[in-house]
């Protein structure tokens, strides 16, 4: 995949100016990418704090080949490249809370956002990729869930590395998922860099009722089974997902 980078000092979200690019005729490959988001957003439409040069903050145009049902694998396929470039650049061991956090550490540095317009050109994804470069900035409500590079290394960060590596890995990584078994292997790598996949404890809030139990893998489309106690298996396609700590 080839990038084309532009670059803004301050957006409101780098997702926005993906999406809209898209609309206008961008190809696959358009990275935004912002020092600043006045109205950065996760999942569920949370805010994501995004002060100027606290963080990763860059939205890929993609323009997805495979089939609709194996759209939310690019969710998935992201994370596994956040993974990598944060184990490359910083020897960091991190770990992916379906679907789309990454943690160090038991708290979150990382998370992706998926998002689907159609266009003149056909479908179209803003893939969002935020990653947490330092703490300074956190209200005190996130800094008992939330690390940054800076807090886990110590180390003096060099955004544009960060950039280049995350990109590469996902390009890497995106070139799996549209050849031949490509949803397979990606649920494969996946599961390798979770501890997520099987047998962790958990409760999962959905729209309309709370799931407890233990995780069983995944769905061919990346949805999270649990099984309950009572020995019922549950398919997660959207929620928010949460380890039970032992009491």
């Amino acid at each position: 995949m080839k990038f084309t980078i532009l670059r803004f000092d301050s957006i409101g979200s780098t997702n926005t100016e993906a999406l809209n690019q898209a609309k206008l005729g961008a190809g696959e490959g358009l990275c935004i990418v912002a020092r600043q988001q006045t109205a950065g957003r996760g999942r569920h439409g949370r805010v994501w704090i995004s002060e100027r040069d606290a963080g990763l903050y860059l939205s890929l145009v993609l323009r997805p080949k495979i089939e609709n049902r194996f759209l939310p694998l690019i969710t998935l396929t992201a994370a596994i490249a956040v993974c990598d470039t944060l184990a490359e650049l910083y020897g960091l061991k991190p770990d992916i809370k379906w679907a789309n956090d990454i943690h160090v550490n038991d708290k979150k540095i990382g998370g992706i956002l998926a998002e689907m317009t159609e266009t003149n050109l056909g479908l179209a994804v803003a893939l969002g990729i935020g990653i947490n470069l330092k703490s300074s900035n956190f209200p005190p409500e996130l800094a008992e869930i939330a690390t940054s590079v800076e807090a886990e290394t110590k180390r003096i960060l060099d955004t544009d590395e960060l950039l280049q590596t995350s990109t590469r890995q996902f390009a890497e990584y995106y070139f799996v998922l549209n050849a031949e078994n490509g949803a397979e292997k990606i649920r494969r790598e996946w599961a390798r860099r979770s501890s997520y996949f099987a047998g962790k404890s958990v409760k999962a809030k959905l729209e309309n009722e709370t799931i407890r139990g233990t995780t069983r893998g995944l769905e061919e489309n990346g949805a999270l089974r649990v099984e309950t106690e009572s020995g019922e298996i549950k398919i997660i396609q959207a929620g928010d997902v949460e380890m039970l700590r032992k009491v």
